[in-house]
This record gives structure tokens, sequence and C-alpha cells, in this order.
């Protein structure tokens, strides 16, 4: 079943609309996905890229000779991989409007994986409200943590 999910970049520039066919997800753990993402690996959708509506057409870097990394040029927001041939695409998962509903199925760039981040289920975990000092940089700025 097609469905028709939102999502954009963190300062609102950039929106778009996909349709996808799938709850489908993949980590890439290849060196550029680490270094365009800022993470340990990159978070991915596959789409058919005439399934993409953009509002804004985002920036994009030429990343290698096989693709583009496309990004919000304002606030800096990962937003997608763009081969050169091909029909189909990446959007990341943490742009989409409501990523939760992504599964991961598959790891590419299986050479490159960092075992320690896989599963870091029994780490453990705090809300942000519970960060006393980044609840008090967002009182010093006069606003309440957002969500």
């Amino acid at each position: 079943m097609t469905r028709t999910l939102t999502g954009g970049c963190q300062c609102g520039r950039i929106r778009y609309t996909a349709r996808l066919e799938n709850d489908d997800a993949g980590l890439c753990h290849c060196a550029m996905c680490r270094k365009a993402t800022g993470g340990i690996a990159g978070t991915f959708v596959e789409v058919a890229t005439d399934a993409v509506t953009w509002d804004h057409e985002p920036d994009a870097y030429d990343s290698s000779p096989i693709a583009q990394r496309l990004f919000c040029g304002r606030c800096g927001s990962p937003l997608g991989w763009r081969p050169r041939k091909g029909e189909r695409m990446d959007l990341m998962v943490g742009g989409f409007d409501d990523p939760s509903r992504f599964r991961p199925v598959a790891h590419a760039g299986a050479e490159r994986i960092i075992e320690a981040w896989l599963d870091t289920s029994a780490l453990p975990r705090y809300e942000t409200t519970a960060i006393a000092s980044t609840v008090a940089l967002w009182k010093d700025a006069g606003r309440e943590v957002p969500e």
C-alpha cells in the first residue's frame, strides 16, 4: 500500500512530500555517509525519484562521481542521497516528520560497521527535560525545552 509522508529540514526552508511503498529503511556505514551525516551511519528510506515533490529544491553537493548529497544550505540538515543515474534515491529517515514508522531492514557498507554502536539497548536513557544543563540553557534563552 502506497502512503504519502512529509518531511524537511530543521529550519523549514525545504519541505517535501514522498509517496512510499513500504516502511523499510536501511543504515549505510560507509565513510562518506558517516562524514555527510556526522553520525556513525546514514539512515535512509529508498524511494522513486519521481515520487518526491519538493516545495523548495534542496541544495546539492557532488559528493562522488556517482551521486549527490541533498541538504539545506541554510540550516545544514542532510536530506538525502541522489544517484546521477537511475530512478531511485534515498531520503534521510530523520528528515521525515514522523520517522517512527520506519524499520531498519539492512546494513550497507557493512565492512565499516562500528559494532559497539549497533546495540545500545542496555544503556541508560534520559529524557531531555532530565538533563539539567540543557534545561538551563533553554530557560536562559527564555524558552521551554522543545519536543
